[in-house]
C-alpha cells in the first residue's frame, strides 16, 4: 500500500459537502485550514463559516466517515475556534457554483463588511443589480433574502463576512 499523503487527504474532502449548501465541498468553502499526516493517519482542521453554525458537528462527522472510508486512515478533526472564517475563503468556482444553485455569492470584502456589500446584490436568476435587501437573515445564518425588481424572484445572498 502506497502512503497517504495530505494531497490524497484534500481529494476525499473535495467529496465531502457542506449540508446546506450540497453544491459546495468543504474545500472550496475554505472550511479546512490545514491538513498534516500523523503517525496514526490524518489530523484536519476546519472552521465553521459561522460561530453559532448547527451543522459543525455534523460536517466534522463527515469528515472523519469519508476519510476513514476513502483512505482507511485514523482521522481527527479539530474544530479551530481561534481562527474566524470570512467569505473570502470562498474559491471563485465556488462563487459559481454559489450563483447556478440560485444563492448570489458574496462581494469581495476589502475595507471590513459595510451596506454597500448588500446593496444592488446581483441576482443571480437573471444578472440584474436592480435589487434589494428584503431581510438580514434567510433559511440559515450565513444568508439573506434580496427582492429582484426586475424578475421578481426572491433569492437568496450568502453574506460577506470578515
Amino acid at each position: 500500500m502506497s502512503k497517504i499523503t495530505t494531497e490524497d487527504v484534500y481529494k476525499s474532502l473535495e467529496q465531502v459537502m457542506d449540508p446546506e449548501i450540497p453544491v459546495l465541498n468543504v474545500v472550496e468553502l475554505g472550511m479546512i485550514t490545514s491538513v498534516s499526516m500523523t503517525d496514526n493517519g490524518a489530523e484536519v482542521h476546519m472552521i465553521p463559516t459561522f460561530a453559532a453554525c448547527p451543522a459543525v458537528t455534523y460536517i466534522q462527522k463527515n469528515i472523519r466517515e469519508k476519510l476513514e472510508a476513502d483512505l482507511h486512515i485514523s482521522v481527527t478533526v479539530i474544530v479551530d475556534k481561534h481562527i474566524a472564517w470570512e467569505s473570502n475563503r470562498i474559491s471563485p468556482e465556488a462563487k459559481e457554483k454559489l450563483s447556478a444553485f440560485g444563492i448570489a455569492p458574496p462581494r469581495k470584502v476589502v475595507n471590513g463588511v459595510s451596506e454597500e456589500l448588500f446593496v444592488a446584490v446581483p441576482c443571480p436568476h437573471c444578472g440584474s443589480t436592480d435589487t434589494y435587501l428584503r431581510a438580514p437573515f434567510g433559511s440559515t445564518l450565513c444568508r439573506a433574502i434580496h427582492f429582484c425588481k426586475s424578475c421578481g424572484q426572491i433569492f437568496e445572498h450568502f453574506k460577506p463576512l470578515d
